[in-house]
């Protein structure tokens, strides 16, 4: 039988499989990465604004916002051109910015800002961190138009012009990532940050809201207070990375904040959506490697896609490493629901954004049985409803039973239609 490797964190996992049982999806990429000459001509053309020289004046002083290390989006070799152009066109080295748009993740560590910006940037640029809950750090720039208070870095008030870098994939509730969540959710107060990721349920339904889902940006609720909250801030400049799965960059749309992300978001969905003619009874999926399977609370949208392709009462086994664990000390908490109705039913009372990520794996566990291969405890696994699996156990299910199904190789890529 044919065996390929499915990405594991930074390891694989070799799998046997029988062809003309199991179709395998994704992996093959023929895109050729972009030197730094092409990515430089993509900048002098930018998209509905003029290039960075012509916006920036020497004297002047830019926040770079970047994101962290959750997101694959090849930041450093960007970064390191933006820099040099500034530096280029007169702008002195001390008066630009870096900030992370961690959003409520994690700090950035020391050797992540340095694989995210490259040793030679994060050396010589000064860095800033998010703190979602530290008032002295927060700003308010006013409402939305449905009263969300718009909490945001105080950075962003305090430079002459913002830059906003970051990649383009699928997101789950929000359409796709990238561009102004680099904003809101990335440098937003935790209180706009549930407020506005709130707006993903409805508790009337005690279910997802219509509207809100995978490549969604219209009529998209929560895609649609991001992009108003951006507008507040009307950054000057912003980059978007297509990349592939070597985290390489394979297409950049620059420009306008606004028009050169959803130029962006158009050609990630028309190269990553997958049309199938059918569902399956079994659906193997990995989130890609890291850092897409880094915790569950990341590894989840990976299941998202596979849930598409599955049949209900099917079997989707996760391959997702998730080295640190759930992504959050809190989030098993929300597993003490009976079920995913009394849990959306504890999300109402009092939301907070890894309910909602909490609510949709408990939907999935009760339509599908998952199996996970992980590093996470498994009891913790069992009380999420999950099963553990070893990676000898995967190539049993597959030699046991008599179903057809999928393997995607890049799940946290793709969206599914059947």
């Amino acid at each position: 039988m044919p065996s390929i490797e499915l990405k594991y964190g930074r390891d694989t996992i070799a799998f046997e499989y029988e062809p003309e049982r199991f179709t395998v999806l994704g992996g093959a990429h023929s895109d050729v990465s972009l030197s730094d000459i092409e990515i430089g001509a993509k900048l002098d053309n930018p998209i509905d604004t003029e290039p960075i020289e012509e916006i920036v004046s020497p004297g002047e002083s830019i926040l770079i916002v970047v994101p962290d290390a959750t997101r694959q989006t090849a930041c450093g070799q960007i970064v390191n051109l933006v820099v040099r152009r500034l530096i280029a066109n007169g702008t002195a080295p001390h008066d630009i910015r870096i900030i992370f748009a961690t959003g409520i993740h994690r700090k950035v560590t020391d050797a992540e800002a340095s694989a995210i910006l490259t040793p030679f940037i994060a050396q010589r640029i000064k860095t800033l961190d998010h703190e979602p809950r530290n008032l002295l750090g927060l700003l308010q720039f006013g409402e939305t138009s449905t009263g969300i208070p718009i909490e945001l870095n105080r950075a962003l008030s305090e430079h002459d012009h913002v830059i906003m870098i970051g990649g383009v994939t699928f997101h789950y509730f929000a359409g796709f990532t990238g561009g102004r969540k680099l904003i809101c959710p990335g440098l937003a107060s935790a209180r706009t940050i549930a407020e506005t990721h709130k707006l993903a349920f409805d508790c009337a339904a005690r279910s997802r809201r219509e509207g809100v889902d995978t490549g969604l940006l219209d009529g998209n609720a929560v895609n649609e207070a991001f992009e108003e909250i951006v507008d507040h801030i009307s950054p000057a400049f912003a980059i978007n990375t297509i990349v592939d799965p070597s985290g390489s960059v394979v297409e950049v749309f620059c420009g306008h904040w606004k028009s050169a992300h959803r130029t962006a978001c158009k050609r990630y969905a028309a190269d990553n959506t997958v049309q199938l003619a059918e569902k399956r009874d079994v659906v193997i999926v990995t989130c890609g490697g890291s850092p897409h399977d880094v915790n569950m609370i990341q590894a989840h949208k990976a299941l998202e896609a596979a849930s598409q392709a599955c049949n209900d009462g099917g079997t989707i086994v996760l391959v997702a490493e998730c080295g640190e664990g759930l992504g959050r000390v809190d989030f098993l908490d929300w597993f003490e629901a009976a079920d995913s109705s009394e849990l959306a039913g504890r999300l109402c009372q009092k939301y907070k954004v890894n309910g909602q990520t909490a609510w949709s794996l408990l939907r999935k566990a009760e339509r599908f049985e998952i199996k996970v291969k992980s590093e996470i405890n498994e009891e913790h696994l069992r009380k999420m409803r999950l099963s553990p699996i070893s990676a000898k156990g995967i190539s049993e299910i597959f030699k046991t039973s008599a179903a057809t199904g999928y393997v995607f190789l890049d799940g946290a890529r793709c969206r599914v239609h059947v």
